[in-house]
């Protein structure tokens, strides 16, 4: 039988109105108990039940006392019978329903293609609009070989008429096809150079080739390292972009999607398949790869403005501090000093200053020119810091950064933040000026642009005549509010993507469906309401923690404590149960050393995972089963980082030209995502609840560190790993299984890649909450995961730090025991001005309108924001709610040091899956990257997924039917290695595989939404 419906589902779905139970009147026993079950079970899924097996026992019961007869009744009833047959047919002559036609087959087409063209091309969105309009045209599926067939041609038509209408679109633009063209053509006759090669003579014409190629290669390439170069090499190449002239209007009302498919297949073509495809097609594409990329461009392009500003600052800072650090050790008598004054303290600790130290250093004096010797320092080193700066910017990088201002358009929302952009303006009208000064006479902005301590450094005072300022100083202080703003989003760039208005990050149909919006994210209307929700929860926890706390051992609070008022005492960790190496060992003598590539066919074939990688392109000749072998492969060689040359090299008779064929062709970060939600859905299905106990609602999440190649923008300096490369972050359940991962940079929020991995993991799992580390948390993080409607769960490291905000100042004298550690009360006003705003910005990271990195880049405390305050407010509230009860609870406490260690693990087996080039991410190119960690995060899931099979098939064997204790199976995971060889020649044999027993089915697939939701 399925899986209960609960109570509400059964009422919602399964009970039958006046006119359905009249139509039982001649129908008695089971006849009349599986007539009801057919009709109801025809209204909620919109077809009739395969077999007794679709049906939630609960639903069964419900219906059976409705129409009076014992629910055992139903299995006397024969589902494929022709008295079950007969039934169907009478209950489509009552409901309206029908069987599924070929006139209904071209209408569902040509509505999917209505509804889909110009924004929607995922198979599994359009499959739930198909089935939506099947319910609202009562039109039973038809079989799923048929629904495949209208989806794929439904995606068809729909690529024709967007397509139709960009290239109708592009023509109407003077000369753009024309000079999307010359992209690909050396002449633009139109026939191209390939029917002509042979009159070529001498290879005349080769180098016009090359030259179109690598115009086209150069506007595809990755930036290189931050430099003056690379952005010298960005800005050409955003010349190159902008001299085609498409037009942001020529993709107006396109979705993003579709666009992104577009420019995935211009990119995995040449410039030799691109002169083959019709004119219109060629033209959409190359014009989608363009749009993408100015983009792109422009978005690097402020990353390298930021980067080089922060490069110029750093270096300044390390070369002066080098310098003083020499001149103070050239200094005779500081350290003896040092010295004295600390055998003095030691020997008599509770004498006084005067009493013990002065006779010591010899007098008040010497300590008195000791401090002004280093306050001196103090002035002399922030002197020469900004003169270091003030000549790096001039003599090395002044010339791109000026070029940088004639291509990029600096915009700013808010007034106070104009100073910066008139700055930006004058600069730019004397870039070519030689002087030392800018010319008397002009406005020149200074407050909110030049800092306090470059203003003396900044302005000139003559003996005589006004006050100048020192051109290049100014500039290289420009520059630096500049990137300030920048970071925080108060200063934009026209035509960029993640440095665009902040305000377009906002839902703009907000106004129109308010009420939907806060419904969906479960909050009242009524700011007061939110308010009293939160003071209450407050209440009853610090009221808990208050009565409790004098019976808590590990916990103590008193402002004596040197270190903060709170002293804390983590739990003991557990013991590691005896029994789980026993059953891993018996897992290695039951199946052997299995091959990783083996896991990872075991688990596509069982799956059909890799059948989410679909190609970028419209048409394909691979045969399917050569596909497979060439995916798995591909997917091995990123996984593990041996590489496509090292894999072609073993026994599996596919080239390393086919490989890397088919990897530009199929592999892609998309796919890879899809194939490990089918993955980890399939293992969340396989699960048997005696072994694994009941599905969990939370999921840990924390970063793990790769070294990576440096020549880039994205690979940075880790100072807590002490290395160059990147973050991988990943949200791991309780069961070991990945739901989601994401490379990041090394200075990225990971408050941020927390909260976006539990809002876009598209898993089955419905997460409720998140144990992260002391990196994953902020009290902003708090407040945004608090109006999200999930519990942030996280160990804090310096909790003896941490302050009890109060609910109002009625409660100052309410908690005795919690004084020392409370401090003022929560600014309830601030979150009631602001509440719509912040349910609105909490709406755009739901919808995914905008990433939570933007959302959170704006607020930061340089930005001068009122919704950062009263989210500020909203976490401060959460987060006194959360460690009030963390400090209690000691199951709490065990519950997130347990997600945490699941994650540790997890982090683990990441060295001995991604061995190869000894786990360096070996590419400069932020795609490949990418995809290396999404196959390494397919390969880990496959191995859990396997696993799984393996501990419930050997848990099956009455031998070990009573050996696993509660401690055992509390530790029981599927995230083990020690039966899998992972390294030698990949040997690929798809006739074998692992004696593994089938999962039973869970359920009914649930209900999609459709495409419109």
């Amino acid at each position: 039988m399925g899986r209960d419906l609960g109570l509400d589902g059964v009422v919602d779905h399964f009970t039958l109105s006046g006119d359905e139970a009249g139509w039982l009147r001649n129908k008695t026993g089971a006849t009349r108990l599986g007539f009801a079950v057919q009709l109801k079970f025809l209204s909620w899924r919109g077809r009739f039940p395969r077999m007794r097996m679709e049906l939630p026992p609960d639903a069964v019961e419900h219906v059976a006392k409705q129409v009076g007869v014992a629910a055992s009744e139903l299995g006397f009833y024969d589902f494929t019978s022709r008295a079950a047959k007969r039934h169907r047919s009478e209950l489509r002559d009552l409901t309206g329903w029908h069987e599924c036609t070929r006139t209904d087959l071209v209408k569902l087409v040509s509505h999917l293609v209505d509804v889909i063209w110009h924004d929607e091309r995922r198979e599994e969105q359009v499959r739930a609009e198909l089935l939506r309009q099947m319910r609202v045209d009562l039109i039973e599926p038809p079989t799923e070989a048929q629904v495949n067939t209208i989806i794929r041609s439904a995606l068809h038509q729909a690529d024709e008429r967007a397509v139709a209408e960009v290239a109708a679109r592009l023509a109407r633009a003077e000369n753009c096809p024309r000079r999307l063209d010359a992209l690909v053509f050396t002449d633009l006759t139109g026939t191209g150079t390939e029917q002509g090669d042979g009159a070529a003579v001498d290879g005349a014409g080769e180098d016009d080739e090359d030259d179109v190629e690598l115009v086209l290669a150069d506007i595809k390439a990755h930036p290189g390292n931050v430099s003056l170069n690379s952005l010298l090499d960005e800005i050409s190449k955003l010349g190159q972009v902008r001299a085609v002239g498409v037009l942001e209007k020529v993709f107006a009302g396109i979705g993003v999607q579709v666009i992104k498919a577009w420019r995935a297949r211009a990119s995995a073509a040449s410039p030799s398949h691109l002169r083959r495809f019709d004119a219109p097609v060629r033209h959409v594409l190359l014009a989608a790869l363009l749009f993408q990329r100015e983009r792109e461009i422009t978005d690097t392009l402020v990353e390298l403005l930021n980067s080089t500003v922060h490069r110029i600052n750093a270096r300044a800072e390390k070369k002066v501090t080098e310098a003083f650090v020499a001149e103070f050790t050239r200094v005779r008598g500081k350290a003896g000093l040092l010295g004295k004054i600390a055998a003095a303290s030691l020997g008599a600790p509770e004498g006084s200053v005067r009493e013990v130290i002065y006779p010591a250093v010899g007098g008040e004096k010497t300590l008195k020119d000791l401090v002004a010797e280093m306050k001196a320092t103090n002035a002399a080193f922030a002197r020469s810091k900004r003169e270091v700066f003030k000549s790096s910017y001039s003599n090395h990088y002044r010339s791109g950064l000026m070029k940088l201002l004639g291509v990029l358009d600096f915009r700013s929302s808010n007034d106070k933040h104009k100073p910066v952009i008139e700055a930006l303006k004058l600069i730019e009208r004397h870039k070519d000026s030689s002087t030392t000064y800018l010319p008397l006479g002009q406005t020149i902005p200074l407050e909110g642009v030049v800092r306090k301590d470059w203003m003396e450094f900044a302005i000139f005072t003559p003996d005589k005549g006004p006050k100048r300022v020192m051109r290049t100083v100014y500039e290289a202080c420009v520059f630096q509010a500049l990137r300030d703003r920048l970071r925080c989003k108060e200063i934009w760039v026209v035509g960029a993507d993640k440095w665009r208005n902040p305000d377009d990050d906002l839902p703009d149909d907000f106004e129109i469906r308010r009420t939907e919006y806060y419904e969906k994210l479960n909050k009242p209307r009524e700011a007061k309401v939110f308010i009293a929700q939160l003071q209450s929860e407050m209440r009853a926890e610090l009221g808990a923690l208050d009565t409790r706390l004098p019976k808590l051992p590990w916990v103590t609070i008193s402002g004596k404590h040197r270190n903060g008022a709170i002293k804390f005492t983590e739990p003991e960790p557990q013991k590691e149960p005896k029994n789980l190496r026993r059953l891993k060992k018996a897992i290695r003598k039951k199946w052997g050393t299995v091959a990783l590539i083996d896991i990872l066919k075991e688990a596509a074939l069982r799956t059909g995972m890799l059948k989410a990688l679909a190609p970028v392109g419209t048409r394909e000749a691979i045969d399917e089963a050569k596909l497979l072998e060439r995916l798995l492969l591909i997917a091995y060689a990123y996984g593990t980082n041996s590489g496509i040359s090292s894999v072609a090299a073993g026994e599996h008779g596919h080239t390393e030209e086919e490989l890397r064929y088919t990897a530009r062709r199929y592999l892609t970060a998309g796919g890879l995502k899809a194939a490990g939600v089918e993955i980890a859905n399939a293992t969340f299905a396989a699960r048997q609840e005696t072994v694994w106990g009941q599905g969990t609602s939370t999921v840990a999440s924390d970063s793990t560190h790769f070294k990576a190649w440096d020549r880039n923008i994205f690979t940075e300096w880790h100072s807590r790993y002490g290395g160059r490369g990147v973050l991988v972050y990943w949200h791991i359940e309780k069961g070991s299984m990945a739901i989601h991962s994401q490379l990041l940079n090394c200075t990225a929020s990971e408050v941020a890649a927390a909260i976006e991995g539990m809002m876009r993991h598209a898993t089955t799992m419905q997460a409720e909450g998140n144990y992260v580390d002391s990196h994953g948390q902020s009290e902003i993080g708090f407040g945004l995961t608090r109006l999200l409607g999930y519990d942030l769960l996280p160990r804090i490291k310096q909790i003896n730090k941490v302050k009890l905000y109060r609910h109002g100042r009625e409660d100052e004298d309410t908690y005795d025991n919690l004084a020392d550690a409370m401090t003022r009360p929560i600014r309830w006003d601030v979150i009631e001005n602001n509440y719509d705003q912040l349910i609105k910005y909490a709406t755009a990271i739901r919808v995914g309108t905008a990433s939570t990195e933007a959302i959170l880049r704006r607020f930061t405390r340089t930005a001068s924001h009122p919704v950062y305050q009263a989210m500020l407010e909203v976490g401060k509230a959460q987060k006194t709610i959360f460690v009030a009860r963390y400090l209690r609870d000691r199951d709490l406490q065990r519950e997130i040091q347990e997600g945490l260690n699941v994650v540790e693990g997890w982090n683990g087996a990441n060295d001995i899956i991604f061995f190869g080039k000894s786990g360096e991410l070996s590419s400069n190119r932020r795609d490949q990257q990418e995809l290396s960690v999404l196959a390494l995060h397919l390969l880990q899931t496959a191995l859990v997924f396997v696993n799984t099979l393996m501990i419930q098939d050997m848990l099956a064997d009455p031998e070990w039917a009573d050996v696993l204790t509660d401690e055992d199976k509390r530790a029981l995971t599927p995230l083990f290695w020690m039966h899998i060889q992972p390294y030698g020649e990949v040997r690929l044999n798809m006739g074998s595989r692992l004696q593994l027993a089938v999962p039973t089915p869970a359920d009914p697939e649930p209900e999609p939404e459709s495409a419109a939701a």
